[in-house]
């Protein structure tokens, strides 16, 4: 075959099919055109592959091909649609699917804490080989306290928000090796004790409480969440079920790259809590009070709404995307 030739007589055809493949409204002759070109280039590119395979005009008309399958076939366009459908029915859906894990992991973090704290303030030497008594003095008396107001709000906000969720990701990102998200759970747990039981012991136990209770539930129960994201995927290689290990960690690895970014959102909350509400001036009973409300409220929006999306999902009511946190795009 003359490839010069047989190019010649089918360019026109080509350049076509490339301008309406790029043109961004096609009426409706235009659309049937774009399926007739595509079905024509299809053929074209099967004679040259069989009969005078060029590798660069190869590369060009599959390229041209990808762009006018995916033209006529419609691409999804993100909107903000899909940002609302991803909190409103992905993301609770995929919270409420591994509620037993991150709930569980929740309940042994809160007793392991409860236990060391208690077994230091029953041991109070312990301290003393931890800190020295002036370093206790220093924590006791300013350090905790100031905090929470070392730093401008808006910088303190962003720091918080961007720490935890540093933490957060890799709780997620080594789950499949589970050891390391145990060890980073056992070490929040024991700062958290230890700090605790020295306030406590010093009679600042309503400061350490009315401190860190406005944003530490929530926080620390996105610090769960992503724990037992993590660790759900450590149990999909161990035990994929009827699956591959592969298709386990693929698809449970898909579920915790959409809960990832659901987390940014809730961390970022507790983060303009922490730097806006907890150093505030307001009466501790009432900086409580908002960081229960939205700890209760992130709890209501998983056992409200994200049993409503699973079960839906379970019925065949929402897509395969949707069942999975599938991840939402802006455009």
């Amino acid at each position: 075959m003359d490839l010069d030739a047989y190019v010649a007589a089918h360019r026109a055809t080509w350049e076509r099919l490339d301008r309406l493949s790029r043109q961004r409204m096609l009426s409706g002759a235009e659309a049937d055109e774009i399926l007739d070109s595509y079905q024509r280039v299809a053929t074209h590119l099967s004679v040259i592959r069989s009969s005078a395979p060029d590798a660069s005009l190869v590369a060009y008309l599959s390229a041209l091909l990808a762009r006018a399958r995916s033209r006529a076939a419609g691409t999804r366009a993100g909107t903000w649609s899909d940002v609302g459908r991803f909190f409103a029915r992905s993301f609770p859906a995929a919270l409420y699917r591994m509620r037993w894990w991150w709930l569980s992991v929740m309940a042994a973090s809160f007793a392991a804490a409860v236990v060391m704290a208690w077994w230091l303030i029953e041991h109070p030497r312990i301290e003393n080989s931890l800190m020295s008594q002036a370093q206790i003095e220093q924590l006791v008396q300013t350090d905790f306290e100031s905090y929470y107001t070392e730093y401008a709000a808006t910088s303190f906000a962003a720091r918080v928000w961007t720490n935890n969720f540093w933490l957060a990701a890799l709780c997620i990102g080594f789950g499949v090796f589970c050891l390391p998200v145990i060890y980073m759970l056992y070490q929040n747990m024991l700062n958290l004790a230890i700090i605790g039981s020295i306030m406590i012991r010093h009679g600042r136990g309503d400061l350490f409480f009315g401190l860190i209770t406005p944003h530490g539930l929530l926080e620390m129960t996105c610090l769960f969440v992503a724990a037992g994201v993590g660790l759900r995927l450590f149990w999909a290689w161990v035990a994929p079920g009827a699956r591959t290990r592969v298709q386990a960690l693929g698809e449970e690895g898909r579920a915790a790259i959409g809960v990832a970014l659901g987390l940014v959102v809730l961390l970022l909350i507790c983060g303009l809590i922490e730097a806006f509400v907890t150093p505030s001036g307001l009466p501790t009973w009432m900086r409580i009070a908002i960081g229960v409300i939205a700890w209760l409220g992130f709890l209501a929006y998983v056992f409200t709404l994200g049993r409503w999306a699973h079960n839906a999902g379970e019925a065949g009511d929402l897509s395969e995307a949707e069942r999975g946190a599938a991840v939402p795009t802006v455009g």
